[in-house]
This record gives structure tokens, C-alpha cells and sequence, in this order.
């Protein structure tokens, strides 16, 4: 049986020599990696450091890095974001974070999302709630879209982004229509750790990066929100998209959400 609590031990150690490291490097290169997509020498010197310490502390389990790629176990493994938000951070703008979550099987089961520059950090572990420090985290309680304050993940980039983009144009003409506000954050892990915080009704991220959402899947989970794909089924490692939501708005979401893919 996996040790919860001793795997969260390890993922906040994790994540605090990652915040150390992106506190510490106040000048860096940024090198394109893609289209309209980039990578920084914080970014690889976090992964690289926490992929050691990983490799080190939990030998048996693998990892997969957003810079990186997978090694190792591929039932459990750890999914690693270094800098979540880079087109943030090498910017200057505060909203990046470290995000790093235990993946078993198809489901994450450890979580720890560190913000650096909001100095705080979100854990969670299977069937132990979700925390923000010590406070204990709760999801939003509306059950009106005309009441919520939702965010919408990045537009595509690369290959297929044109007719991917259609897709978010509709949605936010559909919520925006529909909803109290939309945000655009720039950070798949602060997303989801805000609708875990209730700082945000809603998350709707029309993609599935592990690295990106694995962590902060579990943290809205264990605050007592929902997490689907655009059908309503409920998010694995497997799902096209992310939708995070307080459990009173998901039907509302998850049918405007449909009419969009329809």
C-alpha cells in the first residue's frame, strides 16, 4: 500500500527546494522550444533538481517532467511542472507556480502545488482534504453561473492550434454571455488551486497535461469540487480536457461546455 503521508512529506520538500531555486536565479536566458512556446534556465534547473531529489528519496516510482520527458515506473509515477506559467514568470508577472503530484495508475493520489511568489503552498493527499498552509481548503459553494467567477486555460499553440482556438472562442462567447467574470490566469496549476481555495468557482482548461493538472486535479477533489472532461465523465490522467468546478455548478458547466463541443 502506498504511504500517503510519507509521499507528501516528500513532494513539499520537493517543492520548496523548487521555490528556493526560482527565488535564488534572478537572471536567466529564455529560449523558444516551440511555436509561441519557451523554456527557461529556471525552469530546467528546477527539474533537474527535483528530478534528482525524486530519484533519490523514491527510487521505485517514475517521473515524467514537463522538460524532461519519463523515466522509470509508469503506473506510479510523479508529474512534474517546474515552472507552471513561464510566459508569466520570464515576464515579471507573479502568477507561476511549482506543481507536482503522485500519479497511481489513472488518478493522482499526492499533491503539492508551491507558488512562489505568493509564498504559499497547497498539498493534499487521497481522502485527507486539501490545504492552503494549515487552512484547510473548500470549494465554491454557488450553484448559479450568473454568481461565478470562472477561468479559462491558455489558447492553443503549435500544430492544430487554429481550429482548437475556434473552439475557446465559442466558449467564451458562451460563458461570457453567462457568467458574473472570466479570468485568464496563465497557470494551469493556479487555477486549479484557486476553485480548490474557492478564490475561483471554475476552471475550464480544454487540455490535460499531466504535469500541468495532476497535482491540482487532487487538490479541488479533496476541497470537495469536481473535476470532468467536456462529456461530464470524470477526469483521469486519460482525459482531452480539465474541468474544475464546485459541485454546484457542474451540471450548468459541464451543459454549456457540450453545447460548445456540439
Amino acid at each position: 500500500m502506498t504511504d500517503h503521508a510519507a509521499l507528501l512529506s516528500v513532494a513539499r520538500e520537493a517543492v520548496a527546494m523548487a521555490t528556493g531555486i526560482i527565488r535564488s536565479m534572478t537572471s536567466f536566458s529564455v529560449a523558444a522550444k516551440g511555436d509561441r512556446d519557451m523554456v527557461t534556465d529556471v525552469d530546467l534547473a528546477v527539474e533537474d533538481a527535483v528530478r534528482e531529489f525524486l530519484a533519490r528519496e523514491t527510487p521505485e516510482i517514475g517521473i515524467l517532467g514537463e522538460e524532461r520527458g519519463h523515466a522509470g515506473n509508469e503506473d506510479l509515477w510523479w508529474a512534474l511542472d517546474p515552472v507552471d506559467g513561464t510566459a508569466n514568470f520570464a515576464r515579471g508577472i507573479p502568477l507561476c507556480g511549482v506543481s507536482l503530484g503522485l500519479v497511481d495508475g489513472l488518478k493522482s493520489t499526492v499533491a503539492a502545488i508551491s507558488l512562489p511568489f505568493l509564498d504559499v503552498t497547497y498539498t493534499a493527499a487521497e481522502g485527507q482534504g486539501a490545504y492552503a498552509g494549515e487552512e484547510r481548503l473548500e470549494a465554491s459553494k454557488a450553484t448559479k453561473l450568473s454568481d461565478a467567477i470562472v477561468s479559462v486555460g491558455d489558447f492553443a499553440v503549435g500544430e492544430g492550434a487554429e481550429v482548437k482556438n475556434r473552439v475557446r472562442m465559442a466558449l467564451l462567447a458562451e460563458l461570457g454571455g453567462r457568467v458574473q467574470r472570466i479570468r485568464f490566469l496563465g497557470s494551469a496549476a493556479i487555477d486549479l488551486a484557486w476553485v480548490a481555495h474557492g478564490k475561483l468557482d471554475a476552471t475550464v482548461i480544454l487540455a490535460n497535461k499531466p504535469w500541468d493538472t495532476m497535482a491540482g486535479v487532487l487538490l479541488v477533489r479533496e476541497a470537495g469540487g469536481v473535476v470532468v472532461d467536456t462529456d461530464g465523465g470524470e477526469h483521469t490522467v486519460r482525459s482531452a480536457a480539465t474541468i474544475a468546478v464546485g459541485a454546484g455548478l457542474r451540471d450548468d458547466l459541464v451543459e454549456a461546455i457540450a453545447r460548445v463541443h456540439g
